[in-house]
């Protein structure tokens, strides 16, 4: 073959591979392009360990105030909703990778947080507290002087915890244990290897309810309140407008009342 047949045919195959290459390249930037408003079902990540909000019951079936209030704003935005349970420590990951479309499942709003997700409206208050044994000394936060410390891996309590300067340097070893859920941790607090658990008041609250309220006791004092919502990835503000529309939709006629006082009793 001529030198010159063989320059025009290794040419015309460089043509074709830099074409490929744009084609997939397109066809990627128009994938990016794609937000969730566009599905019809929507994939929402949560932490199926994570009472009262979303959580496995004892026929392992998914329930809690979280799941109810999902069902019934995914359904008047026009959508359905799959609960996928994640790794909760690697939440955002889940979302950014587009694993889930949405995060629901008592989210904090941090300000860390709202440089990575779209965050909708708040919809309920919490706190970060502490609870320990009934049958331990401790009675305040301040009692943790020198003790071990647990709470959940990549949650807001461990934030918490770590931008309280004057707590962190008390507890032992300057930090806390951390653990892939609360239920792992309570575990470890019932057994003594722990002398307390900080968390989320809602869930901790709700454990007392449920596993009797002699068995634990909340000490005095808190590590900050907070305020849960749904996050959503940045370009997919429609959604997540659609989302708030409806959770403001169910309190004006009653419908979120009704759901918080099925789980809370208020």
């Amino acid at each position: 073959m001529k030198k010159g047949i063989i320059k025009k045919t290794v040419m015309l195959g460089l043509g074709l591979v830099l074409a490929t290459g744009l084609v997939a390249c397109s066809d990627k930037k128009d994938d990016q392009k794609a937000t969730s408003t566009d599905k019809k079902e929507i994939v929402m990540g949560l932490d199926n360990t994570f009472v009262p909000m979303g959580f496995l019951n004892d026929k392992n079936e998914l329930e809690g105030f979280d799941i109810d209030l999902a069902n019934e704003a995914f359904k008047r935005a026009g959508y359905t909703v799959k609960f996928q349970n994640i790794d909760w420590s690697m939440k955002e990951q889940a979302l950014d990778n587009g694993n889930v479309d949405c995060l629901w499942n008592g989210y904090s709003i941090t300000e860390e947080r709202k440089a990575r997700v779209a965050f909708s409206k708040p919809y309920f208050d919490n706190k970060q507290i502490a609870i320990t044994m009934s049958t331990e000394s401790p009675t305040k936060l301040a009692d943790l002087k020198d003790q071990v410390v647990g709470t959940q891996a990549a949650s807001s309590a461990l934030e918490a915890i770590e931008a309280n300067k004057e707590f962190i340097g008390m507890i032992k070893d300057q930090k806390p244990v951390t653990y892939d859920t609360y239920d792992k941790a309570l575990r470890d607090l019932e057994i003594g290897r722990i002398k307390s658990v900080v968390g989320d008041e809602v869930l901790l609250k709700y454990y007392i309810t449920q596993r009797g309220a002699d068995k634990y006791k909340v000490l005095e004092g808190d590590l900050g309140s907070e305020q849960y919502g749904v996050g959503f990835r940045k370009k997919d503000t429609d959604l997540r407008d659609k989302i708030d529309k409806a959770l403001d939709d169910m309190k004006a006629d009653g419908t979120f009342d009704k759901i918080k006082k099925k789980w809370f009793n208020q």
